[in-house]
């Protein structure tokens, strides 16, 4: 028989790939806790988490346990009129540690699908009283998902330009550098506008726009200003959720809540996708009304899967764990280590840490972006030493599960040196 990965090139298109020039992909076989095993036995140190998803390394056996369990009691059920006690148990555990006062969790697919629903109530909460606002304000750079109107919200890039025509106005600020003063400023303008359904932002850290890292202080007056002037605010923590920023959420950093909080990528430890939109009493009582016209007719075939229920409150019982929480310290001191050794080098141009992220800069000759020119000879390089990487341009960073081991982080920063030695 003909290898998966043979098979694969004559019937899959695979995302994020231009298929002339990448036409073979690496055919996974199994994974287990920070490694995929190919069908040669290659053994891949998932130094991204697969695309930040997985948090307790790959099968996972007490996800697995947890999963098979559910399946042989309840795979699916309607979640129109019908409930069940995964659902229940996962929307009262997040709600106790969501930041804000969130009282309610719509479930749904995935962060683009969530962001959707965040986008859909913020408009028809507006719509619901009465009231005029129709306007969203986002950050330079946004990253939120590639529906349409989570791309509306995102920074206009390649990622959209075949369909900026489509993509309804969104008002952007500049990204805070510095003390974020042009940022705060222009925010405050458009919310005296009075206008404003909602700010949207991807709280401390953008993922997609090169790990670009800003203050807490700089989140806190965004949020005061949106509340001064009356305006939703949406925190999209399908990146930054569950740890990945130090603490359990981003938002914790501040005190300001948000109305909304989009979550998705690490909800299941990485085991499925899942995705939950949790918001404010005040958002949900805007549609409990006797008119049925003000109803969210918003809903998914799979919503509230009971298995991803499973997998997300197993996952959240190792997050909880003291264990967990001391491996992300961990993760974070050896980052700041391994920045202090290599912050000087010729071929860097910034090194941003958050949390469990580390994200380096390379000064290769080009501009900083996307399609920076060195992003193929960088992906190749760390595959050949058997790690997965995805750089964003010219800018490589880690975000790696939790449960990797000091040799390995230290294996993948030698590499990076190896690199570093030959730019």
């Amino acid at each position: 028989m003909s290898s998966i990965q043979a098979r694969d090139k004559e019937v899959i298109w695979h995302p994020y790939t231009p298929m002339k020039l990448w036409p073979e992909a690496i055919a996974i076989v199994k994974g287990e806790g920070p490694y995929l095993i190919d069908e040669q036995g290659n053994r891949f140190i998932d130094a991204i988490s697969s695309w930040w998803v997985n948090l307790h390394g790959h099968s996972n056996p007490y996800i697995a346990q947890k999963v098979s369990e559910q399946l042989n009691t309840l795979e699916h059920s309607i979640f129109a009129g019908f409930t069940h006690e995964p659902a229940v148990e996962l929307a009262e555990r997040l709600l106790a540690i969501l930041p804000g006062q969130q009282k309610k969790i719509f479930y749904s697919d995935n962060g683009s699908t969530a962001v959707e629903v965040a986008l859909k109530m913020s408009l028809q909460y507006w719509n619901n009283k009465g009231i005029e606002k129709k306007k969203f304000i986002a950050l330079d750079g946004a990253y939120h998902g590639d529906t349409f109107g989570a791309m509306s919200v995102s920074g206009r890039s390649l990622f959209t330009k075949a369909f900026d025509d489509k993509l309804f106005e969104v008002a952007f600020i500049p990204f805070p550098d510095n003390d974020g003063t042009e940022s705060l400023q222009q925010l405050e303008a458009l919310l005296q506008q009075g206008d404003v359904a909602a700010f949207i932002v991807e709280p401390l850290i953008q993922g997609t726009a090169g790990m670009r890292n800003y203050s807490p202080e700089v989140l806190e007056q965004y949020f005061a200003l949106c509340k001064k002037y009356d305006a939703l605010i949406i925190a999209d923590e399908v990146m930054t959720g569950f740890g990945r920023t130090g603490k359990l959420f981003a938002c914790d950093n501040i005190t300001t809540a948000p109305d909304m909080v989009c979550l998705s990528k690490g909800l299941t430890g990485g085991t499925m996708p899942f995705g939950i939109t949790a918001c404010g009493q005040h958002i949900f009582d805007a549609f409990y009304n006797d008119d049925s016209t003000k109803t969210l007719f918003h809903g998914h075939s799979y919503t509230a899967n009971p298995i991803a229920c499973a997998a997300s409150l197993a996952s959240l019982d190792l997050l909880l764990k003291d264990e967990c929480t001391e491996a992300r310290k961990q993760i974070e001191l050896s980052h700041q280590t391994f920045a202090e050794k290599i912050k000087s080098h010729n071929n860097i141009t910034d090194i941003r840490i958050q949390g469990t992220i580390i994200a380096i800069e390379l000064n290769t000759g080009g501009e900083t972006s996307y399609t920076n020119e060195q992003r193929d000879h960088l992906y190749r390089f760390f595959i050949e030493r058997k790690i997965l990487l995805r750089p964003l341009g010219n800018i490589i960073y880690l975000l790696p599960p939790y449960c990797i081991s000091a040799e390995d982080l230290q294996y993948i920063y030698n590499s990076i040196e190896e690199l570093l030695a030959t730019l």
